[in-house]
């Protein structure tokens, strides 16, 4: 298979990278506006609160997983909804544990969902990071 041949993939795949990225970035967004009008809340309820934000940034990733899925059984790469989404997240967290291969033309475009899965998991990370080190600090608490 030449890069020629890859053609597809990229056409499908690096769009689809900057969709979900822009969306994982509008979605992270909406959290701030309430963690700051919330923080003596965050501050007095850290497990809850943490946790809560944990549940919106899960959501965020498997829309973005059903995302992905849609787009493999759009270009018919896998063969039914099940199949899409176990590869779909398989990909998307580098877990490596499934027998569901993508069609030979498409497993470029499984290695750029890979590679979304690790910019979209920094994000979340670096978000919580910051979110945790507000909290901990005192930021807003009632004290």
């Amino acid at each position: 298979m030449g890069a020629g041949a890859w053609g597809h993939d990229y056409l499908w795949g690096l769009p689809l990278v900057v969709l979900t990225v822009m969306f994982h970035v509008i979605g992270l967004s909406f959290i701030p506006r309430e963690t700051r009008r919330n923080m003596p809340f965050i501050c007095d309820y850290q497990v809850v609160s943490i946790g809560g934000v944990t549940v919106s940034i899960t959501i965020l990733h498997c829309v973005e997983v059903f995302a992905w899925a849609a787009v493999f059984l759009h270009l018919r790469a896998v063969d039914d909804k099940r199949a899409a989404v176990l590869y779909s997240l398989n990909a998307m967290t580098a877990y490596a544990h499934t027998t569901v291969q993508l069609d030979r033309q498409w497993q470029l475009m499984g290695a750029l969902e890979s590679l979304n899965g690790w910019i979209l998991f920094g994000l979340s990370a670096a978000f919580l990071f910051v979110l945790i080190q507000r909290i901990w600090s005192g930021e807003g608490s009632r004290s």
